[in-house]
């Protein structure tokens, strides 16, 4: 999940402008203190993983949004985008797909249909629908999406390195490997020069690649780079962040398939863990891990052959803001 990319560009700088101006003594600004108390709250949690407590706080700022500066401003459409990236990452699809579709309905007639705000309603709600196996809804805005970012931000921008990003997953979790790798290729390689070789986007990038080369059976590629991956996100988020988990997760299922149940054993379970506490009992990455866990065991006892589900085992996804980004 990126942080960077939940919040608009717009909101962004607005938010930078409204805490400078409190700490010069500024009375001017459209935004009292405790909505700004909340937009850093809201940062804070989202990064630590705590997702259902930063999407208490912004259904508040929605709420406010809503009132203060009317339903259809950019600054609302970011709170519905932000409270609908927060259910989704919570495996709430329902509740986020009516946010998402106002949201990007709002940043085409208020920022215009090539605006990079707009690019981002598309890549949220595309990888939404990828995230419920939708790739034919999901794919043309993915497409679009990336369209506008190497238009208006250039094609080494992070965020063209995001749609990139999330257009291969949606071919990867079709079967498509061929046409997801030189993306994720590309994408690794923009963020690694943007955004530097230990950053969490650059890990999501790392993953991904290496997820693209275990489905093709290519596991001495694909092991250095899990390795690596959750290595970046046990610095950088910590060693209870979902997306460590994440990682955790995709390095046992790649010493699984390979029979390496012993290896794979540990990771499950402190993956498991995680997810466990982060996410809850019920959301669909802790099913997974529980299900993977299980399935190490029962191999482990047995010996015999290691498989995933591939209904409710899954890449890692770029929302932002993401795991999707």
């Amino acid at each position: 999940m990126q942080p960077p990319h939940l919040l608009r560009r717009q909101q962004e700088i607005q938010l930078a402008h409204e805490l400078l101006a409190q700490a010069s003594g500024q009375r001017s600004s459209p935004y009292p203190p405790y909505v700004i108390e909340w937009r850093q709250q809201f940062y804070t949690l989202y990064q630590q993983g705590k997702y259902q407590e930063a999407a208490q706080i912004q259904e508040k700022e929605l709420a406010w949004a809503e009132k203060n500066l009317g339903p259809d401003h950019p600054d609302t459409a970011a709170s519905l985008n932000n409270l609908a990236l927060l259910y989704a990452n919570q495996g709430a699809y329902a509740k986020a797909e009516p946010l998402q579709l106002r949201d990007l309905a709002i940043s085409e007639k208020a920022l215009g249909p090539d605006h990079p705000d707009t690019a981002q309603s598309l890549n949220n709600l595309g990888t939404l629908y990828a995230r419920q196996g939708a790739y034919a809804k999901a794919e043309p805005l993915h497409i679009r999406a990336l369209a506008i970012r190497e238009k208006a931000l250039g094609p080494d921008h992070p965020d063209t390195a995001q749609s990139l990003n999330n257009l291969a997953l949606s071919y990867a979790d079709q079967g498509a490997y061929a046409k997801a790798e030189p993306l994720h290729v590309r994408a690794l390689a923009i963020r690694e020069k943007a955004l530097g070789p230990d950053h969490p986007d650059t890990a999501q990038s790392l993953s991904n690649l290496a997820q693209s080369y275990a489905n093709q059976g290519a596991y001495a590629k694909a092991e250095p780079l899990h390795i690596r991956a959750l290595a970046i996100r046990e610095k950088a988020l910590g060693p209870d962040h979902p997306d460590t988990a994440q990682s955790l997760s995709n390095l046992g299922a790649l010493y699984a398939n390979q029979g390496a149940y012993a290896k794979a054993e540990p990771l499950f379970i402190r993956a498991l863990a995680i997810y466990e506490k982060a996410l809850g009992s019920n959301h669909p990455s802790t099913i997974n891990g529980r299900e993977s866990l299980e399935q190490c065991r029962k191999a482990l006892g047995n010996k015999v052959a290691f498989h995933r589900n591939p209904a409710t085992s899954s890449l890692v996804i770029s929302l932002t803001a993401t795991e999707p980004s």
